[in-house]
């Protein structure tokens, strides 16, 4: 939720922000991608919703990928059109927590197997390694 210190631990990103229209949080971001390929860009709306079952806080965050004419697509850059996230946060029940994420995107274009595979065997693993040092780190930050 917290955009702007996204920017700092994900070396993936090239922009990134938010802002409302009609009434919903828009989130834009531009996710790097390597030489030769283009850039690809999200538009989505993302909800976040607070919840305590029998005095467990449990976080949900929801995203989905939408339009809106004001932010148009950019020339080289390919517009994610199918995008979708669920996420839950909640505690492990000592000092840690639990995630659990269901993540599609189709990124559109011609992706070459060397790359889908580097993103299978390094790429998920490399970034989800870096979220969790983010993670822990989050605390100092504020």
């Amino acid at each position: 939720m917290d955009l702007d210190y996204r920017k700092q631990w994900d070396q993936y990103v090239k922009e990134l922000y938010e802002n409302e229209y009609n009434g919903e949080t828009v989130v834009y971001w531009q996710v790097k991608y390597p030489f030769p390929m283009s850039n690809r860009d999200y538009i989505y709306i993302r909800q976040r919703r607070d919840l305590d079952m029998d005095g467990q806080k449990i976080h949900v965050v929801l995203a989905q990928s939408t339009s809106v004419p004001q932010i148009p697509e950019r020339s080289g850059v390919v517009r994610v059109n199918q995008y979708k996230q669920s996420l839950v946060i909640k505690s492990d029940g000592k000092k840690g927590s639990k995630v659990f994420i269901y993540y599609f995107d189709n990124p559109g274009g011609q992706i070459p197997s060397w790359l889908i595979n580097w993103v299978a065997k390094n790429g998920v693993p490399n970034f989800l390694k870096d979220m969790a040092k983010a993670c822990q780190k989050y605390h100092e930050k504020t």
